[in-house]
């Protein structure tokens, strides 16, 4: 790709949302505030993940809020043999990633996806893609990623960024690690936000495959719930 483009679209790769949650469904404390959540056992489980997909993705808050490496920490997984990381996908409308952010260190390859609204220029190490008018658009995203050569992908969050996949129904795995803690409040951020639901009409609908004991928390694995067929 050049440096900023506009990709065809394309069908999108196979997609697995992966988060942890407390009892009560809450990501992170008060304000987005990080909560450390998983235990080792999960933490372990998410680098498995991440070792076996082609890209991770996040939003432009979790930038902001963790700087995360995006990165497989190898170290956590037993010892295995270490790969390539996964390409490290940014949700960033404004293209507002900071300079210094780890996600643009040349450590691992890297794709930026903005809006028109944005005119950021990245380093010629970081490759940026603008898939939407105002927004970043998930189809077009999707596309960008087969037409980069990637087949799986892994979202991590945070809340609009899984919202607006779980919403779109554009996953096929849901991994939830939920942790024994409770936090409460009201601003603490919940696993999916967004517009208010007015009925079941408009709820996520899942299927569950397991309910695990991991650690001292359990994880649920859903898939979506097929659409109901309209007429004979």
């Amino acid at each position: 790709m050049a440096a900023t483009e506009t990709p065809a679209e394309h069908p999108r790769p196979h997609v697995v949302v992966n988060c942890a949650v407390s009892v009560d469904g809450r990501l992170a404390y008060e304000g987005g505030r990080r909560a450390l959540l998983s235990g080792p056992e999960d933490l372990a489980r998410v680098q498995h993940l991440r070792a076996g997909v082609d890209a991770i993705v996040v939003g432009i808050g979790t930038v902001l809020a963790d700087d995360p490496s995006l990165r497989v920490h190898w170290e956590l997984i037993g010892g295995g043999p270490v790969g390539p990381n996964p390409m490290r996908v940014v949700l960033d409308s404004m293209g507002r990633t900071p300079d210094r952010a780890r996600v643009l260190d040349g450590s691992a390859p890297t794709l930026i996806a903005t809006s028109e609204r944005s005119d950021r220029v990245f380093p010629p190490h970081v490759r940026s893609v603008k898939v939407g008018q105002r927004e970043v658009e998930l189809e077009r995203l999707w596309g960008a990623l087969l037409g980069a050569g990637v087949r799986r992908v892994l979202v991590e969050g945070g809340a609009a960024v899984l919202a607006s996949v779980l919403r779109a129904g554009a996953f096929d795995r849901l991994t939830v690690y939920v942790a024994p803690v409770l936090i409460g409040g009201h601003r603490a951020p919940s696993l999916i936000l967004g517009a208010e639901c007015p009925g079941e009409e408009a709820s996520v609908r899942l299927l569950q495959e397991s309910a695990e004991p991991l650690g001292d928390g359990v994880l649920l694995t859903y898939r979506p719930r097929p659409a109901a067929r309209v007429g004979p």
